[in-house]
């Protein structure tokens, strides 16, 4: 069994790499909802992590990356995890028959998808819209409101949480499933309630199987693992493989993940003319609501590196993330600096399938296909994230605006970077954001303060270079 990532090791030998990537938002919806739209969750007051039950976050009448593709005569899969609601309204899901609206009104021809995330009920996988492997025997029930009479709670019966347990005061023991208590109540669900130590395995195959289908055509497949996110309990394949807890042996099980997809492009022969980004929605965090032994066991190791902060953060490390893109055909391998965001990737799929879906469809997202393969390494003039505060960085300067919100995450240990004041910081010569000089550069905040507002003032704007 492997010891260590392989599988992205070596594609990361074939891809460009990018240091100065980001998602818009450091945590799961928001930056998914910016991703597939291209516009700024911020825009909106209703693009926070989503319950299990919430309504379909982007709208039907909003055009996502999959309608580019779809209108390109693409296939469109999305498997995975998905957070990003279903249905109309948050609680009005018909669980045990067809949930609509739902991906295939967003572009996409296929889906197997989580409603939500793992530590979210309900712990049901939905495929194309109806739960799969529907137990007729157990219709389901789920609210966010009550408990169901009659349904444990993992707060009441410790003894019957026999894979995970919850970390304290993180509001994780609720519904139990599968030996570990979730957000949310939840009855029923019988035999197509999710095992997670499958999850990993459930998505390759599912991965694998679109790819297989699809591969004499055009296609657009999105997977979203949810090996890094809670709860962390791998296949036994990978348990106590990586020396550092369910989280260090989740990391190799989504390394597995990466393998299988590669090995099967490669088998199709496609694998060469084929785009695979690889990216995160959110920076990291160790302790994110189950005991998992994650900070015990991290050692030296630092996820968040050289930056401050991790997921929740307006810091760095909240929205600085991962992203590599392999497509050896059309891309020379490499390291890019260029400053990109996870919102020009709808702008530059446009470009890339020679698709134009209208001035109102991603209204914030422009064209980096340039930088996206190497051949610009400038890339956005500047960025702007939403993490409690709004910030800006121009890949130099690193603005936050004051607000009210807490310094400090205590349940996962982490700086959020919060302030009443105007935060500014030097990032070549401070990544850490540890100097805040502010004060010493009055006439640098008010410029990028300035952009900020002039961003909050455009609810609509023509997209460059068209």
């Amino acid at each position: 069994m492997q010891s260590e990532i392989e599988n992205i090791r070596a594609c990361c030998q074939r891809c460009l790499r990018f240091t100065d990537a980001h998602a818009v938002a450091s945590t799961s919806t928001p930056s998914r909802y910016s991703l597939f739209t291209g516009h700024y969750s911020w825009r909106r007051n209703d693009t926070g992590i989503a319950t299990g039950d919430a309504g379909m976050v982007i709208r039907p009448e909003q055009t996502t990356i999959a309608d580019i593709f779809k209108a390109a005569g693409y296939s469109t899969g999305a498997i995975g995890k998905w957070h990003l609601g279903l249905g109309d309204k948050t609680g009005t899901q018909d669980w045990n028959g067809f949930v609509t609206p739902g991906p295939q009104d967003l572009g996409f021809d296929y889906s197997y998808l989580m409603a939500a995330t793992g530590d979210r009920v309900p712990c049901v996988w939905m495929e194309n819209q109806r739960v799969a492997n529907y137990d007729p025997s157990a219709p389901i029930s789920v609210s966010y409101d009550k408990a169901f009479p009659g349904e444990p709670l993992g707060k009441d019966h410790p003894e019957m949480l026999t894979k995970l347990k919850p970390s304290l005061n993180h509001g994780h023991d609720m519904a139990i499933v599968n030996g570990i208590s979730r957000i949310g109540y939840m009855k029923g669900g019988g035999d197509a309630l999710w095992e997670d130590e499958n999850i990993a395995d459930t998505i390759a195959v599912k991965a694998v199987q679109f790819i297989e289908h699809h591969k004499n055509e055009p296609f657009f497949l999105y997977v979203g693992t949810n090996d890094i996110h809670v709860p962390r309990y791998p296949h036994e394949r990978f348990r106590d493989k990586s020396g550092m807890g369910y989280r260090g042996d989740a990391i190799l099980q989504f390394d597995w993940t990466v393998g299988e997809i590669l090995s099967t492009l490669e088998k199709a022969g496609i694998l060469e003319n084929t785009m695979i980004v690889i990216t995160s929605d959110n920076g990291p965090v160790v302790d994110d609501g189950y005991a998992d032994r994650a900070v015990e066991l991290l050692g030296d190791h630092r996820p968040w590196g050289t930056l401050r902060g991790g997921k929740y953060s307006n810091f760095e490390a909240g929205t600085r993330v991962p992203f590599i893109v392999h497509w050896p055909i059309e891309i020379k391998p490499g390291v890019s600096d260029a400053l990109f965001s996870h919102i020009d990737l709808f702008g530059s799929m446009e470009k890339l399938t020679g698709q134009d879906m209208g001035q109102e469809a991603g209204i914030d997202s422009n064209d980096y296909l340039a930088s996206l393969t190497g051949k610009d390494n400038n890339g956005r003039e500047y960025i702007i994230e939403s993490s409690g505060a709004l910030s800006i960085s121009d890949g130099e300067w690193k603005y936050i605006t004051p607000n009210h919100g807490p310094a400090f995450n205590r349940l996962t240990n982490t700086e959020l970077g919060n302030s009443q004041e105007d935060q500014l910081y030097n990032l070549r010569e401070d990544i850490g954001e540890k100097q805040n000089i502010a004060k010493q550069h009055p006439e640098k905040v008010d410029a990028l303060r300035k952009i900020i507002e002039q961003e909050k003032q455009k609810g609509f704007r023509e997209k460059q270079n068209k």
